[in-house]
């Protein structure tokens, strides 16, 4: 699994790569963590583009970051998701706490 991330025009932008699964949730948690920590932005976008494969741990990894920027009143969407994420975020509704935009 693979983060990248820039801030631009006060917007955290992130692509996650690869796969979220249980073997990769914990270092993921951390990096997502370490970055929102940072602060300097006002929204965060996840890019899901390269995302091959997410599971449930994976799902719980979004739904954690979610909670997280929630309290500090931070939204957070998704764009670009992969055929897989795609299935996955409206099976599960995930697309109704982090919309999915262009």
């Amino acid at each position: 699994m693979q983060i990248r991330n820039r801030i631009y025009n006060s917007t955290l932008y992130i692509v996650l790569s690869g796969e979220l699964d249980e073997h990769s949730a914990q270092a993921v948690r951390a990096d997502l963590d370490e970055l929102f920590d940072e602060g300097g932005f006002n929204q965060v976008i996840i890019d899901l583009s390269e995302l091959d494969f997410m599971d449930s741990t994976g799902i719980g990894v979004l739904l954690g970051r979610y909670k997280k920027l929630k309290s500090k009143n931070t939204p957070i969407f998704i764009c670009n998701p992969s055929s897989h994420a795609e299935k996955i975020f409206k099976m599960t509704g995930l697309y109704e706490i982090m919309p999915k935009i262009s």
